[in-house]
């Protein structure tokens, strides 16, 4: 415990990859990552950085004095200057030659395209394993009529199985928007203060081959393939907004999954997971609250208005430069990710344990099955020699009777009155007949293996599993 104030998603949410891929480490190690990478580039290029500085800046990337930067970022009020003392002081023979040519936003902004690439490549592992539970669970189910809901109202049976076809579907456009995300960052290079690469031309005599080349391998020691084509001093702001919008889709997806299972929870169909000592209610002890799925929701409300912060920064940037993305972008795109991260934790932990409740869904199914299937009683009717019109006015008065009779908290005899009526012309046993659950799910079970057969090539070699999780 500490007397600060500590978000939470640090402190009960994120994982330990996503907390140590955002620490300070990580960001001001790749810093100097950064550095060494330019350092050598220039050293190759034939620019007066020798061999023996570059090695003393590799040999001190990790052990960055926190109180010197602290001190001296007190002193000249420039973060990044700040840890170029420091990091001078820790390999004094490099210090006069490190950030040769380049601007605070070589590091800054290079740096959040490293770990934002890192990110969204790790969070894609996880959400494969979302989509991997779910597959196994539409798989069990493909097959298990339930009652199918519009406007949250009874209508056709569908399965339990393609339901979770339809959040699997979700999830599936989500990754592809985080694979279009990770395809299009690109790394912002060293371009100078403007991005028209000024410094660079002087300290190559107007070699701008050099320059290129020096671009390429600064992209080479990070894993990228390229640079941005043109550049302001920063990277374009766009790429936040389309990273935060990928975060978002996964939001947006969760939460319409873990609202559907609180639905279902309530009508006893779908529990989350709940363990053996596990306290529903401070006060009423035989609670068993959805807790994890209103917590993804929750969540997710959170990561889809902290979506709004990129567009809004992207769209008011001036000309070559402002800093008024700076203090934003350090909150909401770490807290961004750390949610996403958190969202999709949980994710894996409702799917992996979701429980069905076979017979109150089967109760359920059967409550209901006198009227879904009237439409067949009535094609049915009328080949024994019914009259259509007078068929669906009986089916109309008697469902309405029995419907009436349900609301005062009395069995459906919908079935009995039907019989009752000697224009229908059928037993109640030849109707009964006729109520098989298998015969009103369409082709729910062919749709889940066709779509399975799909996604199947993605999930190779991906085991589904549950995050452990702070409850």
């Amino acid at each position: 415990m500490t007397n600060k104030y500590e978000s939470p998603l640090s402190s009960r949410y994120a994982s330990e990859y996503m907390l140590n891929l955002f620490s300070s480490d990580t960001r001001y190690s790749t810093w100097r990552r950064l550095w060494v990478s330019l350092a050598r580039a220039e050293h190759a290029l034939g620019l007066p950085v020798t061999e023996g500085q570059v090695a003393e800046l590799e040999a001190h990337i990790c052990d960055i004095d926190y109180a010197c930067v602290s001190a001296r970022e007190k002193e000249v009020r420039h973060d990044v200057m700040a840890h170029v003392y420091a990091y001078g002081q820790a390999a004094p023979s490099a210090a006069g030659i490190i950030h040769l040519g380049a601007t605070s936003c070589y590091v800054t902004d290079n740096a959040d395209l490293i770990i934002y690439r890192d990110a969204l490549r790790y969070l894609r592992a996880e959400l494969l394993v979302v989509l991997e539970n779910l597959s196994k669970f539409a798989e069990k189910y493909k097959a298990m009529p339930t009652l199918g809901y519009t406007h949250y109202q009874p209508a056709q049976l569908v399965t339990v199985g393609k339901r979770a076809t339809l959040w699997m579907q979700d999830f599936l456009s989500d990754l592809h928007e985080i694979d279009f995300a990770i395809e299009n960052i690109k790394l912002l290079g060293c371009r100078g203060t403007t991005g028209s690469e000024a410094s660079f031309v002087e300290l190559f005599e107007g070699d701008t081959a050099k320059i290129d080349e020096m671009n390429r391998m600064i992209c080479r020691d990070f894993g990228f393939d390229e640079c941005f084509d043109v550049v302001g001093q920063t990277y374009p702001r766009k790429v936040d907004s389309r990273i935060l919008n990928s975060l978002s889709s996964i939001a947006q997806s969760a939460y319409r999954m873990a609202n559907d299972i609180r639905l279902l929870q309530h009508d006893r169909q779908v529990e989350e997971p709940f363990e053996k000592n596990q306290i529903g209610s401070s006060a009423m002890a035989y609670k068993r609250n959805p807790m994890r799925s209103e917590r993804i929701c929750s969540l997710s409300r959170y990561l889809i208005t902290d979506a709004m912060n990129a567009p809004m920064t992207a769209s008011t940037q001036w000309l070559e430069r402002t800093l008024d993305d700076s203090a934003n972008r350090r909150i909401s795109m770490p807290e961004g990710f750390l949610c996403a991260d958190a969202v999709i934790r949980l994710c894996q932990n409702v799917t992996d344990g979701l429980h069905v409740n076979e017979k109150i869904v089967e109760k359920t199914v059967r409550e209901y099955l006198p009227f879904i299937a009237t439409e067949n009683l009535m094609m049915e009717a009328v080949k024994r020699g019914g009259d259509r019109q007078q068929i669906h006015e009986i089916i109309r008065k008697c469902s309405m009777e029995a419907t009436a009779k349900m609301k005062n908290g009395e069995e459906c005899d919908l079935t009995a009155r039907l019989a009752a009526e000697p224009t229908f012309g059928m037993r109640e046993t030849e109707i009964n007949s006729l109520l098989e659950p298998s015969k009103y799910i369409g082709r729910c079970p062919e749709q889940v293996d066709a779509f399975l057969v799909k996604v199947k090539p993605l999930l190779e070699g991906v085991d589904g599993s549950s995050a452990e999780i702070n409850l």
